[in-house]
């Protein structure tokens, strides 16, 4: 499977997309498609799309319904003529590269009473978002959407949530993840044992190793770390290589919080 990420340049802001705080916008790009961009001049900044881009990575490598991901570079006069002083800002403080996710045009929020999934699907996803500890995924903000009669995954950017203090994190990589039992697809993840006999064959240290090593250095130059771009990238591949070593341990904490609510 091809994991490398196309390049493309913004060539047009069209609006903000405020349903979070970190501001992520619609922009087109010079390929002609509509993406929506997460900016590295945003709250979290470019751990944020780290952790959206190793996220995202996984679950194409797994063959999960994400949107393309792409290098989304913006260039140093974009936003000048931005009327919004806040809007003006986040564009100049993200020059450079960002993120961008294929916009699914017409998509609608999936709705848990309103709305099916199969119940393998469901293992797929919760088994992925333990393995990332992704705790964004709840009832009250689902981060799926419905695009041509089926469920896309979206928005990765609170997973790995460890490198905002970036300490203990081995300790992290071996932890159950009990925010699991939050998890808006939780009651329909009956498969969870096949689904994680698949994902533990298929996910391996090679895999893992290669997707660390597309984050670009340019997203690995932090300020408040004294730590190389080589020792960053190390620290993610060592965080996911224990973790999937200790998947048990998050599966055993999903089948036991499903256990509550059936």
């Amino acid at each position: 499977m091809n994991l490398d990420l196309r390049t493309v340049n913004v060539t047009r802001y069209i609006t903000p997309l405020r349903e979070g705080g970190s501001l992520p916008a619609l922009a087109e790009a010079d390929d002609d498609f509509k993406y929506v961009l997460k900016f590295r001049g945003a709250g979290h900044g470019v751990k944020a799309l780290i952790a959206e881009f190793l996220g995202g990575q996984i679950a194409k490598y797994l063959e999960l319904p994400v949107p393309e991901l792409v290098f989304a570079n913006l260039d140093e006069a974009f936003g000048r003529t931005e009327a919004d002083e806040e809007i003006q800002d986040l564009l100049k403080f993200s020059q450079g590269l960002n993120l961008g996710l294929h916009f699914l045009s017409g998509a609608l929020t999936y709705d848990a009473a309103a709305n099916d999934c199969d119940a393998y699907l469901a293992s797929k996803i919760v088994w992925l978002d333990a393995f990332i500890i992704n705790v964004d995924r709840t009832f009250k903000n689902t981060n799926l959407l419905i695009w041509k009669k089926e469920l896309w995954l979206i928005d990765h950017g609170a997973s790995f949530y460890f490198h905002h203090s970036w300490t203990n994190w081995e300790a992290t990589a071996k932890t159950p993840f009990a925010l699991i039992k939050d998890h808006v697809l939780l009651p329909k993840a009956s498969k969870l044992d096949e689904v994680h006999k698949e994902f533990t064959s298929k996910l391996n240290d090679t895999i893992l190793k290669e997707i660390v090593n597309q984050i670009p250095d340019d997203w690995l130059q932090w300020e408040d770390q004294n730590i190389s771009p080589l020792e960053i990238k190390e620290v993610y591949f060592q965080f996911l290589s224990i973790r999937l070593q200790n998947a048990e341990l998050f599966l055993k904490q999903a089948q036991d919080a499903r256990k509550t609510l059936i």
